[in-house]
């Protein structure tokens, strides 16, 4: 049993939308979504929001933001100082990530707060150098994260989540067995398997090298689209690497 207020009530009632009214939302609810995602902790507020009001968006979503992680800003307001960065972009990468992460987070529960949905969008950072001609960004700016909001034009449950056992360790990280690893699994293809969700989407990832297919829509949920999504894509760093260094950021100095 958890507490409730309006703000806990708005995180636990969070899900991804997919479906959004025409209705733009006002330069004032744009203004305040952002600034309380500035209001997130930081490491040194390493993180610029982009946002596309013209082009057409995911899932119809009137606001398309992209968040990415910013070091230029950085190095300009040292230079000014006098210094130069010399910390090991691999470490500012790491720090200017959980800044994005938690500024984009904020947006979303503000967001929620005043009647919007969102969805994130993951694959921004694999199209960061077509990002950056788009919005003329300077070197050491990364677009990380992309997020879509609007007002929702479809009202879905939130998704299921592993219970609470499964993720919060006190002291002691445990060693599962397999028949609770595979509770876990149960709860969560259970849950999205009540929600018709992978049907309602046509979601069912292909399988490549010739693997027979033995699953329909029926029994096909959230742990076999991970293990299919993690067991076959992106086998080589290389790709990311490549949008890494056309941004600026040279992981291996030494190399």
């Amino acid at each position: 049993m958890t507490l409730e207020n309006q703000v806990i009530q708005a995180m636990l009632s969070r899900k991804s939308v997919r479906k959004y009214k025409p209705n733009q939302p006002s330069d004032e609810v744009v203004e305040t979504i952002v600034r309380a995602g500035q209001q997130a902790p930081f490491a040194s507020q390493l993180y610029s929001v982009l946002l596309s009001r013209k082009k057409k968006a995911p899932f119809g979503a009137p606001l398309w933001f992209t968040i990415c992680v910013d070091l230029y800003k950085l190095e300009r307001f040292m230079a000014l100082r006098g210094w130069q960065v010399v910390t090991n972009d691999l470490s500012l990468l790491f720090f200017g990530i959980q800044d994005a992460a938690y500024m984009a987070e904020n947006m979303v529960i503000a967001a929620e707060s005043l009647g919007l949905g969102s969805c994130f969008l993951g694959g921004a950072i694999y199209q960061a150098d077509q990002i950056a001609e788009a919005f003329n960004l300077p070197p050491r700016v990364l677009p990380l994260v992309g997020l879509v909001m609007g007002y929702p034009a479809e009202d879905n449950p939130p998704r299921p989540r592993y219970p609470l056992w499964f993720t919060l360790f006190e002291d002691k990280y445990p060693d599962f067995s397999d028949d609770q690893v595979a509770e876990a699994m149960h709860v969560m293809d259970e849950g999205y398997l009540a929600q018709d969700y992978y049907r309602k989407l046509k979601a069912k990832i292909r399988l490549e090298e010739g693997r027979q297919d033995s699953y329909t829509y029926e029994n096909y949920s959230w742990t076999e689209h991970i293990s299919r999504k993690w067991g076959q894509w992106y086998r080589s760093p290389s790709e990311l690497l490549e949008q890494l260094r056309k941004r600026g950021f040279n992981l291996f100095p030494d190399a």
